[in-house]
């Protein structure tokens, strides 16, 4: 009797044990924080200013003045700073677990660089005036690499430009009916980066700068005024460096930022 009796009390201390280390609280949990991740599509706007990278330079191919001045028309002159503003649309892919970011991205936007010069000082029988628009529209396709920090990317992206360029070369004293131009719709380079922050799951604010390589373009014009210069083609070159561009703009992503990872 006296072992039945010790069993059942070693029993209920062993019960009241086990129960007791079930009443202790578990640990704690440790807290998730989602990762912010870049794959998405996205639409979005900018503003900014572009400008001319260095002095237009014009010179005379075949020499339109010669025969009666002595030396060919030259011109060095600045480009008028413009605003830039547009919208783009891109697609971001980061891989799970991974601080890469690819994406392809377009472009398309407005900007206006203008200015004009006159030979006059070193040329008072002609003034001949040569001037050069680029703008008023322009467009990008490029390709994007970019590092993120969580909601922090930097990145960098080139690709092809396209941008319309006109140049004119008046002679409005001596020949005032002679216009060579030309008109060209350049398909460049472009290069640069910027860097991105999402404040939002689904909205980005990006500050961006950006290269648009130019091509040489030739203003030619025909000759009818014989009286003056031989009958015939005339042409001016115009070296155009290229465009530096800078922006701010906002993004708006399609499902963006959606956790595929947790951090702990």
């Amino acid at each position: 009797m006296k072992k039945i009796l010790l069993a059942t009390v070693a029993v209920l201390g062993f019960a009241s044990v086990a129960s007791a280390a079930d009443l202790r609280p578990l640990p704690a949990r440790p807290v998730v924080a989602p990762v912010y991740n870049w794959t998405s599509c996205y639409v979005g706007g900018y503003v900014g200013g572009a400008w001319n990278a260095e002095a237009v330079r014009a010179s005379d191919v075949n020499g339109y003045d010669f025969p009666y001045s002595g030396f060919y028309d030259v011109w060095n002159y600045d480009l008028k700073s413009s605003f830039l503003g547009g919208g783009t649309l891109g697609c971001n892919w980061q891989p799970v677990g991974s601080p890469w970011v690819i994406g392809a991205e377009g472009e398309i936007g407005y900007l206006r660089l203008t200015s004009s010069a006159l030979d006059f000082p070193f040329d008072p029988l002609q003034s001949i005036n040569s001037s050069v628009k680029i703008g008023d529209w322009y467009g990008m396709a490029t390709a994007r690499l970019g590092y993120a920090w969580d909601r922090a990317l930097v990145y960098i992206k080139g690709g092809v430009a396209f941008v319309d360029v006109e140049a004119t070369v008046t002679d409005p004293i001596a020949n005032p009916f002679f216009v060579a131009s030309t008109s060209e719709s350049l398909a460049t380079w472009t290069v640069g980066g910027g860097i991105e922050w999402a404040f939002d799951w689904n909205w980005s604010v990006k500050a961006e700068y950006m290269f648009i390589g130019l091509d040489n373009v030739s203003a030619c014009g025909f000759n009818t005024n014989a009286a003056l210069v031989p009958v015939g083609s005339y042409c001016w070159n115009h070296e155009l460096d290229g465009i530096h561009t800078a922006k701010i703009g906002l993004n708006y992503r399609f499902g963006g930022g959606a956790p595929l990872v947790a951090r702990y």
